[in-house]
């Protein structure tokens, strides 16, 4: 089965555009501070992006020293505004469906993900993957959406209903909400969840941040 892909729908597609994390890459995006300070150092190394987008972490990756990037992304929309930017041949990007993905063998040390994996529904067989592809000591560093965002059933919930942001957050699974635009589904899984899957790959846990933004 393969996953949605709103990217790839146009008007969707314009509206994401427009966000400053697109509009500005990786300085209009809130996070990315929080998100480098766990990323070790990338000089020498072999880096995949599940979920690359246009591409600003594999080019930042490569400004750092990595000696590949390979992004990997399902939407030929962002795939085409990657390629857009000054080629690299250290650089590669592949049109993928991260549900179906099958990475080589132990063929990179670090592998990267910003925002991508609550949209995977067989998120076990995806972090499998990655460990399968890591070389010993490599690195997994993602971000997901929180899960009590994901976990509302109505995202039209309102400050009086009280329980609503937190409303079915054990019943784990995909979650339709307007964001952009309507019908966008994403998966929710517990923290517990995304802890568990990774303990049970064969990953040891060194950090986890709950981001929130600062004053600035």
């Amino acid at each position: 089965m393969m996953a949605q892909n709103k990217y790839d729908d146009g008007v969707f597609f314009d509206e994401f555009m427009h966000l400053p994390s697109q509009a500005l890459g990786l300085q209009g995006a809130p996070e990315w501070p929080s998100f480098r300070s766990l990323l070790p150092a990338v000089r020498g190394t072999k880096v995949i992006d599940l979920g690359c987008g246009q591409g600003f972490t594999c080019r930042w990756a490569r400004e750092m020293g990595a000696i590949l990037a390979h992004g990997i992304d399902i939407s030929e929309k962002m795939l085409d505004s990657a390629k857009r930017f000054p080629a690299d041949p250290a650089i590669e990007y592949e049109h993928s469906d991260l549900e179906t993905i099958e990475l080589p063998l132990k063929s990179c040390n670090l592998v990267i993900s910003s925002l991508a994996l609550h949209y995977v529904e067989h998120l076990p067989s995806v972090i499998a993957q990655v460990f399968k592809t890591l070389t010993p000591g490599g690195i997994f560093v993602f971000s997901v959406e929180h899960p009590i965002y994901t976990s509302p059933s109505n995202p039209q919930w309102t400050k009086d209903e009280k329980a609503a942001p937190l409303n079915d957050y054990l019943n784990e699974g995909p979650r339709s909400t307007n964001w952009l635009a309507e019908d966008v589904i994403k998966q929710h899984h517990t923290f517990a969840t995304y802890v568990t899957l990774l303990i049970q790959a064969g990953f040891s846990i060194g950090a986890v941040i709950e981001w929130g933004p600062d004053k600035e």
